[in-house]
């Protein structure tokens, strides 16, 4: 059982990731596809990614004995760059610790000697590792992994807005509880591990490409970062992205859904009408639905409307506002 103990200040420092971050997604993909995690449903992407990863890429594997990541690898950045970038300036007394703690009865590989002792080559061996594996990985899917995490930022904020911070907790983990200050998530850890905030907080952020978690980092002067599974259970390589569109389409209507998205920049009902080539008072009626969904806000000048799309229909059409 994972158990996460929150003082006041961390009930108040809980935030959800607004971004997905490409370097702990790239380490649950990897680690998914070597531990044979998520059953038969993930043995054709299983086989296929493990298949296709490049030469390169293969030292990330020696960075993982026995399964046993060191801790210096679970940064978060917006991008791959951000994230080496932090793993880069790691302290070197945590580098060399963690190596230690996971070579400690495994042969070490003369690579990661180098990196134990600083070596800019060994550096520049494991940034062209992690690009190689990312480029296959998932650079083919990285839109899907965005709208996917717009939808479950989406969620999250809307439970918050309605039913508070327990509930969007919880229901990232169903069966888990959050009662006097401690989140407990049975099944989450084997063995019981506690993980005690003490102020610094805690970031929540889906993966969509680890069927089993939550993933824990826990780093000493730094918020606690929670990986949780999240989406339907798939990796998006493993879906396709007509269907997502086509569900979408079913429950807005095709029509509507183009009005959606053009709606990304304003229109007055004679342009929009134009561009969907429909009647001025068709496109009224598909502006008058979205607006009484709260997709989109309509405003009069004169005898001229203009509509324009919300940051809730933004989500919605799966384009994040600039």
């Amino acid at each position: 059982m994972l158990r996460v103990h929150f003082t006041a200040e961390d009930l108040a420092r809980i935030r959800f990731a607004r971004r997905p971050q490409p370097l702990q997604e790239l380490h649950a993909a990897l680690t998914t596809a070597v531990t044979q995690r998520g059953g038969p449903l993930f043995a054709p992407w299983r086989s296929r990614i493990l298949r296709s990863l490049p030469a390169a890429s293969s030292p990330l594997a020696d960075l993982v004995p026995a399964g046993r990541p060191p801790s210096f690898l679970d940064v978060i950045g917006d991008t791959m760059a951000d994230g080496f970038e932090q793993i880069r300036t790691t302290s070197p007394d945590l580098v060399r610790g963690e190596l230690e703690r996971v070579y400690r009865a495994v042969p070490v590989p003369c690579w990661i000697r180098s990196l134990h002792a600083g070596d800019k080559t060994a550096w520049h061996t494991l940034r062209r590792a992690q690009q190689a594996a990312y480029e296959t990985v998932l650079a083919p899917v990285w839109h899907g992994v965005q709208d996917l995490h717009r939808g479950e930022f989406a969620r999250y904020a809307l439970t918050v807005a309605e039913h508070g911070v327990a509930a969007a907790l919880t229901s990232l983990a169903p069966g888990s509880r959050l009662q006097e200050g401690v989140w407990e998530w049975p099944g989450a850890a084997a063995p019981d591990h506690d993980v005690r905030l003490d102020g610094r907080g805690l970031v929540v952020l889906p993966t969509f490409h680890h069927p089993a978690g939550p993933l824990i980092q826990d780093t000493p002067g730094h918020s606690a970062v929670l990986t949780y599974p999240a989406g339907p259970g798939l990796p998006p390589a493993a879906r396709d992205p007509a269907v997502a569109a086509e569900a979408l389409a079913g429950v807005l209507g095709r029509t509507r859904l183009d009005a959606l998205r053009l709606l990304a920049e304003p229109h007055t009902t004679t342009s929009l009408a134009r561009a969907l080539h429909t009647s001025n008072a068709t496109a009224s009626s598909h502006a008058a639905a979205l607006r009484s969904a709260g997709m989109v806000t309509t405003t009069r000048t004169g005898r001229s409307v203009t509509h324009q799309r919300t940051a809730l229909g933004t989500l919605v059409a799966g384009a994040w506002p600039p």
